[in-house]
Formats: structure tokens, sequence, C-alpha cells
């Protein structure tokens, strides 16, 4: 530890299965990346026992290669709960690759339901976003929105936050329209940050002013446009054309 900044652009992800919100998270860290992506970057076993931003994707290309579940674990000490979850979407991943490129509806249905971006699904079957998206939506696949549950069960949940997930069968809340979309800022990044959340902020307070319902967009959990009372709907998830669409 010392004077200078080492790290920061923490995400809120959040999932009904382990993978759903693992992907989601690796997305919201970066714009580049496309999920649990075995094709990212290769490394070898050194960086698989340095805990870096870059080892999940070593990891990914080590379960690509078939390295065990054992060896992983000596290797990185991760528990191997999470190393098994992980390899149930390289696995998926590697199905989908072998399919050619048209899936059924229940491929899609399953891989949406492990967090697999539109964009990811594209790539492993030589597709483009938008045909996987026109597809999805042609059979009828879109996502439900639910509220986070802040009482654990005990009465029922009314919280302002808010997420979408494919592992639902039915919203939390209704759609009565009228809103206006704020897209939040996402991770911060040493150098730039606080002041991309003021533009936010001031956006929402302004509209707030002119009576307008607000939505807010954004997964960075450490700002303030992602405060519960600053809008009426705040959706924590990931900024890309899929989800803000």
């Amino acid at each position: 530890i010392g004077s200078s900044m080492k790290s920061i652009g923490e995400v809120m992800s959040i999932g009904r299965n382990f993978e759903e919100a693992f992907q989601k998270a690796l997305r919201m860290v970066d714009d580049t990346v496309h999920g649990f992506d075995p094709y990212h970057y290769k490394g070898n076993n050194e960086e698989l026992k340095e805990p870096t931003d870059k080892r999940p994707f070593v990891l990914a290309a080590a379960l690509k290669d078939n390295y065990s579940i054992d060896e992983l674990h000596s290797l990185t000490k991760i528990d191997k709960w999470f190393l098994n979850k992980m390899l149930n979407i390289v696995k998926f991943y590697t199905l989908m690759e072998k399919t050619g490129n048209i899936l059924t509806a229940q491929q899609i249905l399953e891989a949406k339901r492990m967090g697999f971006s539109d964009k990811q699904i594209a790539q492993a079957i030589n597709s483009t976003e938008l045909a996987v998206r026109k597809q999805r939506q042609g059979l009828g696949i879109t996502p439900f929105v639910k509220q986070i549950d802040t009482v654990a069960g005990e009465w029922p949940a009314t919280t302002n936050y808010l997420y979408i997930t494919y592992n639902a069968a039915e919203n939390d809340i209704d759609f009565p329209g009228g809103f206006t979309i704020v897209v939040g800022s996402g991770v911060y990044r040493i150098g730039s940050s606080v002041e991309f959340d003021w533009c936010a902020v001031g956006c929402l307070r302004e509209l707030r002013n002119l009576g307008k319902s607000t939505i807010m967009i954004n997964c960075n959990p450490e700002t303030v446009s992602t405060d519960y009372d600053m809008c009426d709907r705040l959706y924590f998830e990931e900024i890309s054309f899929e989800v803000v669409m």
C-alpha cells in the first residue's frame, strides 16, 4: 500500500445463478470483454497462481484446454464449487461452437440463463449480435425484471433496486410508460470518475424538477447515481446495447 491508487472500478452484478452474475460482472468491468471468454487472454500456469484482473480469462482458456478441476484448484486455490460453475460456462460455449450458426429455442434460453450476451452467442456460432437478437426476440425469449429482496422474504420487497434476468417466470413491477432513461457511466477509472457520475446525477435532478419519471441504468455501487432515492427506477445492469434496448 502506498500513496498512489492501485485499483479502482468495482461493479455490482446481480443474477439468479453464479454463471449469470459472473459473466455479467466481467462485461461490466470492461466493455471489450464478452463474458467468461476462453479466447480473450491466454496465459500460463504462473499466471494461474497470481490473482490478477487477467486471471479469470487465463482460467477460461485453461478450462477450454481441458485442465482438470483438481489441477486448477491446486494452482489457483479457488474453491472447486466456483471452478465447476466456470466449467459449466466453458462447456456450454463449446457446445454452441459445435452447433453451426443456428441454435434451437431451448439452447438460446439456456445460454441466456447462464449469462451469455447476444454478442457472446454470436461469437460462438459465427453470427452477428443483431441476428441473434432478432432470432431470440422472434422466439419470444426476453428477460424479466426482478427486485432485489432486502428483507429476506419476511414481507413483500418494495426496494428500488432492479435487475434483469432470464431465470424467472414473471416481472416484479408494472410498466406504465412515460419514463426517461438516464444511462450511467459504469465503472470508475483512475483519472476519470466522479465528474461523469455528477453529469448523470445533475440530469436526474433536472428531470425530476421538470416533473418527469426517471430510470437510471448503472452498474457501479459506489456512485451517487445508484442511490435508491435518486431516481424512480434504478436498474443495476451492464451498460450495453442489448441491455439498454
